[in-house]
């Protein structure tokens, strides 16, 4: 059998703004507690994680401010969009979490829920440290020195 692609197509979403305002320390694959009508709205690749985080408690690790928009075809059997999901980690994963959070001041950031090879809803959670601005305005300058660079060199190709 050959081996499925990670291609764009598993992402069901994706916090594009996540490496930009934090500084990604670690980053670890976890599960999801979802409902039916959850894990077909996110193979429709409608959800957001944009504004949302993950906090622990009671012992458990839980993703907050997520929106996975209702099912249109689940009729009164719909899910509530904004609810809180908890996230499936190993014990020791979840202490190693909690204390980075509590210790170090780190937050725990979702960049990504995909789908993979299994078809099992996955979320890519990130420990991250904020960045304040002059961090920011440094990335971006690298951003644009990159595509800068990008040009210089394509347009020295046609000479």
């Amino acid at each position: 059998m050959a081996k499925a692609k990670k291609d764009k197509s598993n992402v069901a979403a994706e916090n594009r703004k996540a490496r930009f305002n934090y500084e990604i320390v670690d980053t670890l694959e976890a599960g999801l507690v979802l409902t039916g009508t959850e894990v077909k709205s996110l193979r429709e690749g409608r959800a957001t994680i944009a504004e949302s985080y993950a906090t622990e408690e009671g012992g458990e690790i839980w993703l907050i401010n997520s929106f996975v928009p209702e099912y249109l075809q689940a009729n009164r059997f719909n899910h509530e969009p904004k609810r809180r999901r908890k996230i499936l980690v190993h014990a020791a994963q979840r202490n190693r979490l909690a204390g980075a959070v509590q210790r170090d001041g780190m937050t725990l950031v979702p960049l990504k829920i995909y789908f993979n090879e299994r078809g099992r809803a996955k979320l890519e959670l990130a420990v991250a440290r904020g960045k304040n601005a002059p961090d920011k305005r440094e990335t971006l300058k690298e951003r644009d020195w990159n595509r800068q660079k990008q040009r210089l060199m394509k347009e020295g190709g046609r000479d």
